[in-house]
């Protein structure tokens, strides 16, 4: 083996064109495998990152996803289709475009999802997925403050910590939780996730934790693992249905890298679609209309999109400190600013969601099925300013939607934007869960605990009735991503005509390629998707390489 050299991704070098392990995408996923196939020394492993390093300095204090979502440094600005289900909006939809990924931009929130989540993927034919096969592998990446455990544990490259910053008023919705019967529960990472409790953030003494610090920054010391940054990855090189390389490009110029083991593709639920799709892997008739030649015809690529759509309700309160007006006085700002310098707590340590409530739409549902995600501010959407006046804002997202959408290419052209359809709302399951929660949303906010703050319900509005039609057409309205877009090259049985991977991932009718990333997951797990993934990365690349 000829151990390649690290690299910043200038041009005018040597490069080395033949690898063991080719990893395309640097994000959650990719930084995971790129540490563990380099981790003995035996192999030269090449990982290739479209966007840039992580050396700015929003991605490193939490707050900083304020600036970094909508920024096309760190950003890839995609958009979906004007939904149907939205009412024709169409939505921004963030990825992470830099070293570390999503992971750089993200909400920082450490959740597992439901133990039933991983037993119905074992449930679906897919042996070594079942939440007693993937707790150990959470517990092996974790160093968690809450020390050594049945459910935790220390020593692993992913931090979890408390949050380092309070605000009254989220004790007083978290109290008005416990008023009508969803009980306060110390940790959301034991299986069974269900109650309130404040969420447990990926950052370590104040600064955020992302996969490109935990995983990648410690392994790209080794000679052995190069790191190619502002690569975008057009197709993979096959050899008949063997992936035998990549093509991408860098400073404008074509490259073509070559490995002898396997290609691994880790750009994500969408990025990953969209390199295969242009290598002719996916479903046939697509590929034609987007006039690409049908390599290997999987039906499934692309399909089996899901997501988590949160309705943003917001609330004016009064007598209680929120970011809105803390953040618009200059006095006040200079103290945020001065607490975090001096101690690395407050306001600048903040994860988008700091209060987090499991629940159930109705008695009918067997486990917690809403996520609340509550936030001491308020603006329009991310990237616009804070509201000037003390708001807070209230999200509850439907944790297992039943609607499922689709990514393609429109062309061949590696810098064409990716047709997004998440069809949200598209199931009358989806529509009247989408209605309950915004029926639990006011009956949370309704609560003897929040009474001396006069919740004042701005979004959806007083004026939107509580019958099912006006309340799925409000949550069209104020519906809104959350960022968790999976499953779009689900794994399954080989006999599955719509499965895109097979359970060690994998892809199906080929040989030397994988797809390792959130795109796999089969069914969206009951939460924030970031550590799953991660869990995923560990679990396979281990197995890899023994």
């Amino acid at each position: 083996m000829n151990p390649p050299s690290a690299s910043s991704g200038k041009a005018g070098r040597d490069v080395q064109t033949e690898y063991d392990y080719i990893i395309v995408g640097a994000g959650s996923a990719g930084c995971v495998v790129a540490n563990r196939l380099s981790a003995s020394g035996r192999h030269s492993v090449l990982l290739l990152e479209a966007g840039g390093a992580d050396n700015w300095i929003w991605f490193h204090i939490p707050v900083g996803y304020l600036f970094a979502i909508g920024n096309p440094r760190a950003d890839w600005m995609f958009e979906t289709v004007a939904e149907p289900g939205l009412n024709g909006r169409a939505l921004a939809y963030p990825r992470g475009k830099v070293l570390g990924g999503s992971s750089a931009i993200n909400a920082m929130i450490s959740m597992r999802g439901q133990a039933a989540d991983y037993d119905h993927w074992a449930s679906l034919g897919l042996p070594g997925w079942s939440w007693s096969d993937v707790l150990p592998v959470f517990r092996r990446i974790e160093d968690h403050f809450l020390g050594d455990s049945d459910h935790h544990a220390t020593g692993g490259e992913w931090r979890v910590e408390a949050p380092r910053v309070t605000w009254p008023i989220l004790d007083a919705v978290r109290s008005a939780a416990s008023d009508m019967g969803v009980p306060a529960v110390p940790d959301f990472n034991t299986g069974d996730n269900e109650g309130s409790s404040y969420f447990h953030v990926n950052q370590k003494r104040g600064l955020r934790w992302s996969a490109a610090r935990g995983f990648l920054r410690p392994a790209r010391k080794r000679p052995n693992l190069r790191v190619e940054t502002g690569c975008l990855a057009d197709r993979l090189v096959m050899d008949g249905t063997r992936a035998v390389g990549i093509e991408y490009i860098q400073n404008g110029a074509r490259h073509t890298a070559r490995c002898r083991a396997e290609v691994i593709v880790s750009a994500g639920a969408i990025g990953s679609v969209q390199i295969l799709q242009r290598s002719g892997i996916g479903p046939g008739a697509a590929l034609q209309s987007a006039g690409i030649q049908t390599r290997i015809d999987r039906p499934g690529l692309g399909r089996n999109l899901q997501d988590h759509l949160q309705q943003r309700a917001i609330y004016a309160v009064t007598g209680a400190r929120t970011l809105n007006e803390t953040y618009h006085s200059l006095p006040r700002r200079a103290l945020m600013g001065l607490d975090y310098a001096l101690r690395q707590r407050g306001p600048l340590t903040m994860a988008p969601s700091q209060l987090g409530i499991f629940t159930r739409s109705d008695p009918s549902q067997a486990r917690a099925n809403l996520e609340f995600h509550v936030q001491p501010l308020s603006l329009d959407k991310f990237g616009s300013p804070l509201h000037r006046t003390p708001a807070i804002t209230v999200s509850a997202c439907n944790l297992r939607p039943t609607s499922r959408g689709e990514v393609r290419v429109p062309s061949a052209d590696p810098h064409a934007r990716p047709v997004i359809a998440p069809n949200y709302l598209a199931t009358e399951d989806d529509r009247r869960v989408a209605a309950d929660a915004i029926r639990v949303t006011r009956r949370l906010m309704a609560q003897p605990s929040l009474a001396p703050y006069g919740p004042a319900e701005i979004l959806p509005g007083p004026a939107v009735g509580d019958d099912d039609a006006s309340l799925a057409r409000a949550a069209g309205d104020i519906g809104t991503t959350i960022f968790h877009p999976v499953g779009t090259a689900r794994m399954g049985r080989p006999d599955d005509p719509l499965a895109v991977t097979d359970s060690d991932l994998r892809v199906i009718g080929t040989t030397g390629l994988r797809v390792i990333d959130a795109s796999v997951m089969p069914t969206i797990t009951s939460g924030n998707t970031n550590t799953p993934t991660i869990m995923i990365a560990d679990k396979v690349s281990r197995q890899m390489v023994g």
